[in-house]
């Protein structure tokens, strides 16, 4: 228990964390909080940028070696695979139809990078190791659980009485998948991987004034708009939050943890990288998977998918979870 206070207490007095409480106490609270139009968008671009050349840098010397495959290949299986325990654990839980629990599990398979560069700088603070072969392992968790979603989506519309008429047609399929491989998280992050990688430690010394030093900063504001973002929608959206939804918001960060927990163990994963993979395993997408499921399933209410991964999964991860994931890795590294 003191290993876990210490933990838990580095990360929630970290200025992030407490900056996205304030933004999140203070929305709740009825405050208009709000950065400027587009300036939230830049600071996105900043930290995925930032994150993805550090990250190609970091490889540049040496990464996660021959784990790097097992870890790729890991993170597409549990991107794949949290789509379809979350749709089976909604049919329990929820009187979504299949097409809308499909729209909603999709958010669980894909990944939050905001929660990645979280969990990372906390690792950062607790002078804990990890790899920058990790930001390879985020970029591709994308998109598997989107791919996986629009199986399911499709195989519902197909098995319903007006079926033919309803699947996505091809066009549709093209946009949406367009979306999944070319949307702005994925673009920039492997991009600036393969840059960092390139330029080396020689180019990450050369943009460290503006990549490195200001980072911690920049992820401040962000998370005290993302504070504010979860309280509007938890104020506007709580009457959806059923308890079944509650504890699916809960149930799907720790199956997810729990699976990549396992197959760290399996592997004889650092503590380092066991925590940011079960932290991927465990976040959910409100940024890139929305943004597909607006395209291949309008029906579908946007409302109830991010107040559970932002208003409900987010802050647990960031103020709870993350912390959690440090204990377990340091177990299961042992």
């Amino acid at each position: 228990m003191t290993v876990f206070s210490e933990i838990a207490s580095a990360n929630l007095l970290s200025p992030p964390v407490l900056f996205f409480i304030l933004g999140l106490l203070a929305s709740l609270a009825g405050a208009q909080l709000s950065l400027p139009e587009g300036a939230n968008k830049m600071l996105a671009v900043y930290l995925i940028l930032a994150i993805g050349f550090k990250g190609g840098a970091a490889l540049s010397v040496g990464g996660a070696g021959a784990q790097l495959a097992w870890l790729l290949l890991a993170g597409v299986a549990l991107s794949a695979l949290m789509p379809l325990i979350g749709e089976r654990l909604l049919r329990f839980i929820s009187r979504l139809g299949p097409i809308e629990r499909s729209a909603v599990a999709a958010h669980y398979g894909s990944v939050s990078i905001v929660t990645f560069v979280a969990a990372a700088t906390a690792l950062t603070t607790l002078g804990i190791h990890h790899d920058g072969a990790m930001v390879a392992v985020a970029a591709i968790m994308e998109t598997p659980a989107i791919l996986t979603a629009l199986l399911l989506i499709n195989r519902a519309r197909a098995s319903s009485a007006e079926g033919a008429s309803n699947q996505v047609p091809a066009s549709g399929i093209g946009s949406v998948l367009n979306e999944v491989f070319l949307n702005q998280t994925i673009v920039i992050l492997l991009g600036a991987l393969v840059v960092g990688l390139v330029s080396g430690q020689t180019g990450l010394r050369s943009v460290e004034p503006f990549l490195v030093a200001p980072f911690t900063g920049a992820l401040c504001i962000f998370l005290l708009d993302l504070g504010a973002q979860a309280g509007r929608g938890l104020r506007t959206g709580w009457r959806d939050l059923t308890p079944g939804f509650l504890s699916f918001a809960v149930m799907m960060p720790m199956t997810g943890a729990t699976l990549a927990g396992l197959f760290a163990g399996s592997i004889g994963l650092g503590v380092g990288n066991t925590a940011l993979l079960m932290t991927l395993a465990a976040s959910a997408s409100y940024i890139a998977v929305p943004a597909a499921m607006r395209l291949a399933v309008p029906e579908a209410r946007p409302a109830i998918s991010l107040s559970l991964a932002l208003g409900i999964t987010f802050p647990l991860n960031i103020l709870i979870g993350i912390p959690v994931y440090v204990i377990l890795a340091k177990a299961i590294s042992s």
